[in-house]
């Protein structure tokens, strides 16, 4: 089994230049927790993810609650984000940094893999114990995205291919 057998085609991505208060809206919709980053040329240039998002606004000691978006607020989802009562300026912070292009936050040395590779060397890089990897961009030869492959999708196929081999 391949990353061309496992993979999502149909993969949702932002541009480095999208301000991190849209793409943290996005990804409060979404049903997943990261999106790729890829130039006007498709071609991926980094991964932005909720902890990169979210630890923009992130201090220490206590839990707040905080509405995606700006008054008046229509948008009724939250996020969790931990702040020191001592630090009063959190909504400072958040309209300073809802301006700033994903590029400022993004993950920028992205592991990707070809079409080609190979189940094992998937699971290896998802399993890595120095990486926290929970999704793969499946890349072309010159760099463009063409798919992703999630931890989800690799746990899919490996309870399906048992399946069979079980016949239950």
């Amino acid at each position: 089994m391949r990353a061309r057998d496992l993979m999502t085609t149909d993969v949702e991505t932002v541009s480095p230049d999208d301000d991190v208060a849209d793409v943290l809206g996005r990804l409060a919709k979404a049903n997943f927790n990261g999106f790729p980053v890829v130039d006007d040329d498709g071609v991926v240039v980094g991964i932005v993810t909720q902890t990169d998002l979210v630890s923009l606004f992130q201090t220490k000691d206590r839990t707040l609650w905080i509405p995606v978006g700006f008054p008046p607020f229509v948008d009724t989802l939250t996020y969790a984000v931990d702040v020191s009562w001592d630090e009063v300026d959190l909504g400072v912070d958040l309209l300073r940094n809802a301006d700033k292009p994903v590029s400022t936050v993004m993950t920028g040395e992205v592991i990707t893999i070809d079409p080609d590779t190979e189940l094992l060397e998937i699971i290896d890089l998802l399993a890595d114990d120095q990486r926290d990897i929970n999704r793969l961009p499946v890349v072309d030869e010159d760099g463009k995205l063409v798919g992703i492959v999630a931890r989800q999708d690799v746990l899919r196929a490996l309870r399906d291919e048992r399946v069979l081999e079980d016949g239950t």
